[in-house]
């Protein structure tokens, strides 16, 4: 008997904007994820599996195959790169931008900028393709707080309604890319179990596709 295919999903917002789109694709846990403390679920498809982890865990757990497919925000591929990875489909959930942002009004006075970000790869690239040379300065939340506290000039950010920008004095100020949750499947995986793999794939798919409609 083989073994059962694992899907990954990230907890938080995506989870709860991913389990409705699932569902509507035949694939239901058969517990109530909200009320466990579990982190493994078995679905209504028999052969496969939930786990529910970190958004930044969930490409390194299907790049190693430990999960056969994941559902992720586009930002952290961006960030971490999609090597071993197919991306087949944009879920077209939990979509926001990844976005500079300074204080209103704020001006460049120079080719250096100091950037605050959890998303150290993608701000550094950015801010390269300007010709600009960014000292990135690595920080994991509350990024808003660092032009106030003079830690940095800007902040690179997923940006959804701006609220908690103009709260705190600032702006957004370029997109860097539209983010949506992203379905990734494992490279060697889909070789050596493409009709599983597709099947689940096809019906997620359709529930993308009916809710377009």
């Amino acid at each position: 008997m083989s073994r059962p295919l694992t899907l990954a999903l990230t907890k938080g917002r995506i989870l709860k904007e991913t389990l409705p789109l699932l569902a509507q694709a035949g694939i239901e846990p058969l517990e109530d994820v909200s009320a466990s403390r579990k982190l493994v679920f078995e679905t209504t498809v028999p052969g496969l599996q939930l786990v529910i982890i970190r958004g930044t865990d969930v490409p390194t757990y299907v790049r190693h195959g430990a999960a056969d497919l994941g559902v992720v925000g586009k930002d952290i591929l961006l960030e971490q790169g999609a090597d071993g990875l197919y991306e087949p489909l944009d879920l077209n959930i939990a979509r926001c931008r990844l976005m500079t942002a300074g204080p209103v009004g704020w001006q460049r006075g120079g080719a250096r900028v100091r950037v605050a970000t959890k998303f150290v790869n993608v701000a550094r690239r950015h801010f390269a393709r300007q010709g600009l040379h960014a000292e990135v300065i690595k920080l994991y939340g509350a990024m808003e707080l660092a032009p106030m506290m003079d830690l940095a000039d800007l902040i690179v950010d997923i940006v959804d309604t701006g609220n908690t920008l103009r709260a705190n004095g600032m702006e957004p100020l370029e997109e860097i890319a539209s983010i949506s949750s992203r379905l990734v499947v494992n490279k060697a995986a889909m070789r050596a179990q493409h009709g599983p793999i597709q099947k689940v794939v096809d019906r997620i798919a359709a529930a993308v596709a009916a809710r377009a409609a």
